[in-house]
Parts: structure tokens; sequence; C-alpha cells
């Protein structure tokens, strides 16, 4: 097995954890949400801690979901236009917009790296009645931020190679 083909493995491997993570803070947010409602709107007694809770839980939805979503191509594109290209013309258009994809990224990492470290430093919590750490979610920002680029970095590769080949598959090494 080629070096390159470890990489897809370990990456498609991540991405499934995460993705079966992001599964589990759905089924979270789901019913701690509707448990809150039920808590606030019928017996009149709202919760201290499972706004926050779910709050924070659909930010690492959002960064466990990402990650997955994007590697199984799960992403609404615009099928306009997308849907009739040939595989050749999607690659293109995918590696042409790499680039903003990249530049993104670029900013979330390293913003997110820096809203990390003061968070961190700041050891930062939710200003309820009962306070929650922020600064582990502000951690894992920048580094879903990073395995989302390496997601993106494959599937750049891959469609360099799908330009390169006129879309047939590569021999395997």
């Amino acid at each position: 097995m080629s070096l390159w083909q470890r990489y897809e493995k370990a990456i498609d491997w991540i991405s499934a954890i995460l993705g079966k993570i992001g599964w589990i803070l759905i089924l979270y947010c789901t019913f701690f949400g509707i448990a809150d409602v039920f808590l606030r709107y019928v017996l009149n007694s709202p919760s201290l801690w499972i706004t926050s809770t779910v709050q924070a839980a659909l930010v690492l939805m959002a960064c466990t979901g990402g990650v997955y979503a994007l590697n199984v191509d799960a992403f609404v594109k615009l099928d306009l236009f997308y849907a009739n290209f040939s595989p050749r013309m999607k690659a293109i258009c995918d590696i042409i917009t790499s680039s903003l994809t990249f530049l993104y990224l670029a900013v979330l990492i390293w913003k997110g790296y820096q809203a990390a470290m003061m968070s961190i430093k700041l050891k930062q919590v939710t200003p309820d009645a009962i306070p929650i750490p922020i600064y582990p979610i502000k951690t894992l920002i920048p580094i879903t931020g990073v395995i989302v680029l390496l997601v993106v970095i494959k599937k750049l590769v891959n469609d360099i190679n799908t330009v390169r080949t006129g879309g047939k598959p590569l021999p395997k090494a």
C-alpha cells in the first residue's frame, strides 16, 4: 500500500469517527433540546445547564459533521450546472474553488488558535448560573480546521489526478 493510499485511508477513518461523534451529538441536541422545552414551558422549571451544553454540542456538531460531510461529498452544491459536468470538469471547478477553501481554513485555523489560547489562558466559562468551561470547545475548532484541511488536500490531489487522467482511476501501486 502506497503512502498516499495510507493517507487517504487515515483521513477516511478519522472522518468516519467524527461522523459517528456528530451523530451522537445530534441525538444529544435533540433529546436535551426537547427536554429543555418541556421543562421550561410545560413544567415552568427551566434548566440551568441544558441550553449552554446544547449550544456547545451544536458547535462541536458543526466541526465534526463538517469534516464528515466534506469527506463523503455530502455538502449541497449548485447542481444547476455542476451535476451535468463531466468528472474532469467537476474536478477543474473543485480545483478552482479550493483556493478559497484554503484561504478560509487558514483564517479559521489562525484566528481559532488565537481564540483558543486566549480562552485557555482566561479559563473561560459560560456566564450562567452553572459555569461550564468553554475553552475545550474553542480548542477543538482549530483542531477540526486542520482535519478539514487534510480532507481538502486529499480531495485536491484526487481532483488533480482526475484532470490529469481524464477521470480514469490511477493504477494501484
